[in-house]
């Protein structure tokens, strides 16, 4: 499922936070969001799953607005992973899971067969199911993190949307889940602060800056010496990975 942000611009107390901003994300492709904090990355994310609509412009998907769809038939094609997903009440893991299925029930019909597997199998993929009967809130940042992705997935979205999925995760589990993104076949909007870690992940890489578009591209092609220091303020040299021959960037710490 194809997803479209066209000339999507958000104003808010008369300050412009997303600026005329267009990006295509092919089905089953995944598509990074980057650029400083402040640069709109997250108001973006959150006109695509409906948190705020936006000032100008629209949303599609497969070419159908998004503002036409029910918000049911929304949460059922369109999967969110926030930065602000905290869960304040103490719920068991499998419970927050399971409310990923909350878009495809109807009042509080118990899960069904396919719908215990699907939790099961996702916390296996997130390596959580070990957690499934803790409290949530007995858990580390990380673990957390690993806990709403699984609730994202449960709902079987066509398309998911990530705003720092890597927050607080270990190594190990970063590329644990960047690696399951690239696997996944899903429709892939993400934003990452880690540009390494965008360029190992991501199909194109969209860069913003004070709410516009500045490029996107190919992480070879945007992650540029010269496209770093203008956006970041930082120098940084870029070297092609020796496995993959992603681009990555060397930092260098003298101003």
């Amino acid at each position: 499922m194809d997803l479209e942000l066209d000339g999507l611009s958000v104003v808010t107390d008369g300050k412009s936070l997303v600026r005329d901003l267009s990006l295509d994300v092919g089905s089953g492709q995944v598509v990074g969001l980057v650029g400083p904090n402040g640069s709109g990355k997250s108001t973006a994310l959150r006109c695509v799953y409906r948190a705020l609509k936006p000032s100008s412009g629209t949303v599609k998907v497969d070419g159908q607005e998004l503002s036409s769809l029910t918000m049911r038939r929304s949460a059922q094609l369109i999967a969110a992973m926030t930065q602000d997903g905290a869960v304040d009440l103490d719920f068991t893991v499998e419970e927050v899971i399971a409310l990923g299925r909350t878009p495809h029930q109807r009042g509080s019909t118990p899960l069904n067969g396919h719908e215990r597997d699907l939790c099961e199998h996702a916390m296996r993929r997130l390596d959580i199911l070990h957690l499934a009967r803790r409290g949530i809130l007995t858990l580390s940042g990380g673990e957390r993190q690993r806990v709403l992705l699984a609730r994202a997935l449960v709902q079987e979205p066509k398309i998911l949307v990530l705003d720092e999925p890597t927050n607080h995760l270990d190594v190990r589990h970063q590329v644990r889940l960047l690696s399951l993104l690239r696997g996944a076949g899903l429709t892939v909007l993400v934003v990452l602060h880690d540009l390494n870690l965008a360029a190992a992940a991501c199909d194109r890489i969209g860069v913003l800056s004070e709410g516009r578009l500045i490029t996107s591209g190919t992480p070879k092609d945007v992650l540029t010496p010269e496209l770093v220091d203008e956006v970041f303020g930082v120098r940084a040299s870029v070297v092609p990975h020796p496995l993959t021959g992603d681009p990555q960037l060397l930092y260098s710490l003298d101003s």
